[in-house]
């Protein structure tokens, strides 16, 4: 029998250079855990854009933990593996297998604020198996939710930020590791899925496919491709039950989201058009294709709908036309790539009991509401009034079931929750790592039901530290959106309820802030409400002003139906909701026991697996 847990260094430099190099991790018997019954694991992505790197999972709510698989298919000298804020590699939590060339080790780690790495004194990933299989090596290991270790992420609903690194080489320790000299990555995922029933689809379904008609995939790190599809002359009314994913094969790990928009019903034609959503070439009347049939992100599975509800495409007055956008995510800037994914819906002409509707909340779309430069985390909150919801909405009220949360590029948090009486009840959808590179419909976990009377909060929290001029609300890229599109049933006339503060109270703004400064503050009445943001001297003061006024100053309701008209009544001038109390931000709950995890690295021998 060889001892195979210390080779000389010219075996272990050949076992670790190699790509075909696998670690054969043998645990001692306190470390022997079990994969969780519902095994395979059930959701899958690539980490990197080479895909040598496939993370699968698996989420026990009863357990309040996530299984983790991660193959790796082509091992060097080890791996790390974790989560952090934002995605960057400085202050991560960290799992690193590594090699000093004589022995491997497992252990849970995290970096500091200049990516150097550290043992964490509580090792909460628990190494549960680890084989080599023919595609590679399979680490099995598990992480509760939260572990009350301040070196820890807290796992919540919403986005995870994922991080990875690869070791090229052996170190002598783990505090030898700076991730600064790796080669690394990151991939958003939401982990925490909901455990929703599927429910059966009905046996007359026909499917369709809405494809990108093989694109040359462009050698850039980002690229929105636009195609426009129609549905067949005459196609009736129909019910969507479900929508799922095609991925072609071997672009995973390029095809980061998609989403079919249907256009206005009011177009005859709309023109063929096949580019980058950006591109000078793509015709205007694509502007007015926005109406969301199904988006899909990395990560997801299908989506269905409640058993007793359908989304209503095709029929009269409903457009032919859909806009399938295809965002690539190409950050090697990988060559002559081609792809045809796309989303292949699931429909039935035996129509459900109810239409499922997408109701927009948050904040109109206008350049009054506005956040200044230079600030960490600046919220704008839009509302959805008792005032509008008890008109609009049926006695019987209305269930939300799914969520697609929206802003631009600066957005980093969104929260929407209901309130009534006063009181907020419940959150609809809450994402305290949202990424706007990463949208996606989530189902809920349970609907929220939403009454006449009702009031539907929905904050955005921007960070705009890198610019220089304020950020106003609007329609363009560079500026900013708050929107929470609610999917629900039974379909209303009521297609957006958002506000925005009103703009006599704004100009007031303009005139105080020119009051209290040396710098002329163009408040002329020619003058747009974004010259005039630009030309704001932003201090302290001008900001907290600003902060303040969204806070009390009365607000413009937008209740509007799907026509764009809105509901009668007066909608200009109308108070804040006045809300007495508000629901606490969700706090990590302890394992129970920490006793039987290990207090430092697993020590791990090496070999190759047998068959």
């Amino acid at each position: 029998q060889t001892d195979l847990s210390r080779p000389s260094v010219r075996e272990a430099a050949s076992m670790y250079g190699t790509a075909v190099a696998i670690f054969l991790v043998i645990l001692v018997a306190a470390l022997q855990g079990s994969v969780p019954p519902e095994n395979p694991f059930p959701y899958r992505i690539l980490l990197d854009p080479q895909g040598t790197l496939e993370l699968s999972w698996n989420v026990s709510y009863v357990q309040e933990a996530v299984h983790f698989r991660l193959l790796v298919r082509e091992l060097k000298a080890g791996l790390l593996f974790g989560m952090s804020d934002r995605g960057e590699m400085e202050n991560a939590d960290l799992v690193v297998l590594w090699t000093n060339g004589d022995s491997a080790y497992f252990a849970d780690a995290w970096s500091d604020q200049k990516g150097q790495i550290h043992l964490d004194t509580q090792q909460d990933y628990q190494l549960l198996q680890a084989q080599g299989t023919p595609d590679g090596l399979a680490l099995l290991f598990k992480r509760p939710f939260g572990t009350c270790d301040p070196k820890d992420y807290f796992i919540e609903d919403g986005t995870v930020h994922l991080v990875y690194g690869i070791l090229e080489q052996p170190f002598p320790s783990l505090e030898a590791i700076n991730t600064s000299s790796l080669q690394t990555g990151l991939q958003r995922v939401q982990l925490l899925k909901p455990e929703v029933p599927v429910p059966k689809v009905p046996a007359d379904t026909r499917t369709m496919e809405i494809r990108a008609p093989d694109v040359l995939i462009p050698g850039q790190e980002t690229t929105y491709w636009c195609y426009i599809s129609e549905l067949p002359r005459g196609f009736a009314r129909h019910h969507i039950v479900m929508y799922e994913p095609i991925i072609t094969q071997g672009n995973e790990a390029l095809v980061h989201h998609m989403e079919i928009f249907q256009c206005t019903g009011g177009f005859e034609s709309v023109p063929h058009f096949s580019g980058a959503c950006d591109s000078r070439m793509k015709p205007e009347r694509l502007n007015y294709c926005r109406h969301v049939l199904a988006a899909w992100a990395l990560g997801a599975k299908a989506f269905y709908y409640p058993e007793e509800a359908g989304l209503p495409f095709g029929g009269e007055g409903s457009s032919r036309f859909l806009r399938l956008e295809v965002h690539y995510h190409n950050p090697l800037k990988i060559q002559g790539r081609r792809d045809s994914s796309g989303i292949r819906l699931y429909y039935t002409a035996t129509l459900r009991r109810f239409d499922a509707g997408i109701l927009e909340l948050g904040l109109v779309y206008t350049p009054v509401m506005a956040i200044p430069p230079r600030e960490p985390a600046f919220v704008l909150t839009g509302y959805c009034t008792d005032k509008c919801t008890q008109l609009a909405l049926p006695p019987s009220g209305i269930h939300i079931f799914a969520s697609q949360l929206h802003t631009h590029l600066t957005g980093r948090k969104v929260v929407t929750v209901l309130a009534r009486d006063g009181r907020e009840l419940e959150v609809v959808n809450r994402d305290n790592h949202y990424s706007p590179h990463f949208q996606e419909i989530r189902m809920l976990k349970k609907a929220v039901s939403v009454f006449q009377g009702d009031v539907l909060i929905t904050s955005c929290t921007y960070n705009t530290e890198d610019r220089k001029l304020a950020t106003v609300g609007g329609f363009g890229i560079l500026e900013e959106m708050c929107v929470n599109y609610a999917h629900y049933y039974p379909q209303t006339q009521l297609e957006l309820c958002k506000s925005a503060v009103d703009a006599g109270f704004l100009q007031k703004y303009f005139h105080l802030v020119n009051r209290f400064n040396s710098e002329e503050v163009c408040t002329c009445p020619q003058a747009s409400v974004p010259q005039q943001f630009a030309s704001v001297p932003w201090n302290s003061f001008s900001r907290d002003v600003l902060a303040a006024l969204y806070g009390f100053a009365p607000i413009s309701m937008h209740c509007n139906k799907s026509s764009a008209v809105r509901f009668q009544g007066e909608w200009d001038r109308q108070p804040l909701p006045e809300i007495i109390s508000t629901l606490e931000e969700p706090t990590p709950r302890c394992p129970a026991s920490q006793a039987q995890h290990a207090s430092g690295p697993t020590v791990v021998s090496i070999g190759h697996s047998r068959g």
